[in-house]
């Protein structure tokens, strides 16, 4: 598995296991069966209240750690960010991310500062954000300077987002994908099937191979061994221009699944 530079210099593994849905008591033996197969980064957050069990079963393991602040902590991150590492069991994380602007608030910047000291503090190596647009990301960057590592957003074969990815580009942002499966939708395309069939792979993997082709950074969830040793194989899989092409072609304008950002 190959590592991806974010702008702060640092290198955090391209693909990483998500634990979205994973409840608190399953989530210890889910990170260490991950983590025998190979990964190197595992992605949660306050709001998945699994930080507990994460935590469990990175004791005493080598790994990236990413956490996430819930919107109803952005006037108050410190201490959201503490009772984050006290629940994980660790003294920092290796990334710390805003999880929704929460525009209707309008304490984002106030929650980027948070950040920047945490970052200075040691309590989070690198930051970032969640679901920011580019107006979002527009008012951190003027307020402090900092341009966050990484912004995690919705992606996958039904929507693409190429505007925002073209914006972080331009800023240094590495884009990660959430639901980068467009939770399990996508894998019944013909499109991803006839290119899975071709190479003798799931589609599953197949989806995880265009992701890693585009550079994108992607953290899709699995709920047990079996389909983590799937996703972790993805890893290996080279797609080449035409299948790449093929599922560039499956990009549509009303393909989001989750949230507007603008909603949350």
């Amino acid at each position: 598995m190959q590592d991806i530079i974010l702008n702060d210099g640092r290198s955090m593994p391209q693909l990483g296991m998500g634990t979205w849905q994973i409840p608190d008591g399953q989530a210890a033996l889910l990170v260490r069966a991950g983590l025998d197969l190979g990964f190197r980064l595992v992605d949660t957050a306050a709001i998945y209240h699994n930080e507990r069990g994460v935590g469990e079963g990175l004791v005493g393991e080598e790994a990236w750690v990413t956490t996430k602040l819930w919107n109803d902590r952005q006037g108050d991150a410190a201490a959201a960010l503490d009772e984050s590492l006290a629940l994980l069991g660790r003294e920092s994380v290796d990334l710390y991310l805003i999880h929704w602007p929460s525009p209707a608030q309008g304490l984002a910047v106030e929650a980027w500062q948070a950040l920047v000291a945490a970052r200075e503090a040691g309590k989070a190596h690198s930051i970032g954000v969640s679901n920011f647009r580019a107006e979002d990301l527009d008012a951190i960057v003027e307020a402090t300077g900092v341009v966050p590592a990484v912004n995690q957003i919705e992606l996958h074969p039904y929507f693409q987002q190429h505007d925002l990815r073209a914006d972080h580009q331009r800023r240094g942002i590495v884009t990660q994908s959430w639901s980068p499966l467009g939770q399990g939708d996508v894998l019944k395309d013909e499109a991803i099937t006839a290119i899975a069939a071709k190479h003798g792979r799931s589609p599953a993997q197949v989806v995880i191979a265009w992701h890693l082709a585009h550079g994108l950074a992607v953290i899709p969830k699995a709920g047990d061994r079996d389909h983590l040793a799937d996703n972790a194989a993805a890893a290996d899989l080279t797609l080449d221009e035409d299948d790449v092409t093929a599922i560039d072609a499956l990009d549509r304008t009303d393909g989001r699944i989750g949230p507007s950002p603008d909603s949350m």
